[in-house]
């Protein structure tokens, strides 16, 4: 059984400084663009929603292999499985970069120890404890902080970020020079990236 603590209050938690012209990825379903904020659009997640009305967000990742594996491939057993066209057809991979230096509290390395929790408790936990790692998001936000940093728990060499529409949505632009389109010419480096993963890739029928 997963114990998630209340965030401590003050919620003191260590800066991940995010420069200028740091560059993220981001897998989202089309027509939504890649940049864009969720406002409270479906299922709960490990740090969404919460306010009234809710602070929208946007969840990126440090690597292609990370934003992959944090959607995509985010319900596929470690074991392996099958990735139906469906699963893939609507979903593009962009990237976006910074414009202005980024405040995240930090959720990984010793920001964890820092806060006395771990990885276990609060970004390495079921989809059950959501509404309780929720609430160390919203302690961040009332902290002033743009986000939230932490190691992907499906790629766990890569940075992931969770940024609030509300303080970060005009801090990111979408580059313009690059983009994956799986349904298209990138099919093959789903298929690619996905083979060692166990994991077969079905093209349209």
């Amino acid at each position: 059984m997963v114990t998630i603590p209340a965030p401590p209050n003050p919620f003191d938690a260590d800066e991940d400084l995010v420069p200028t012209a740091t560059q993220f990825y981001r897998i989202a379903s089309s027509p939504w663009p890649v940049g864009s904020f969720n406002p409270g659009n479906g299922s709960p997640t490990r740090f969404a929603f919460f306010g009234e009305p809710s602070v929208p967000v946007l969840y990126a990742a440090d690597t292609e292999e990370a934003a992959l594996a944090e959607s995509i491939l985010h319900d596929v057993p470690a074991t392996g499985g099958t990735l139906l066209y469906d699963d893939y057809a609507s979903k593009v991979m962009g990237r976006l970069t910074v414009t202005r230096d980024l405040r995240l509290a930090k959720l990984r390395g010793l920001g964890l120890r820092r806060l006395r929790i771990t990885a276990q408790q609060i970004s390495d936990t079921p989809a059950s404890t959501y509404p309780k790692t929720v609430r160390w998001a919203e302690a961040a936000h009332n902290a002033g902080f743009d986000g939230l940093s932490y190691t992907s728990r499906l790629c766990n060499d890569a940075r992931a970020v969770v940024l609030f529409g509300d303080r970060a949505q005009d801090a990111i632009d979408q580059d313009q020079t690059y983009a994956r389109i799986f349904a298209g010419n990138d099919l093959d480096w789903l298929i690619d990236i996905c083979a060692p993963l166990h994991v077969d890739v079905l093209p349209p029928s």
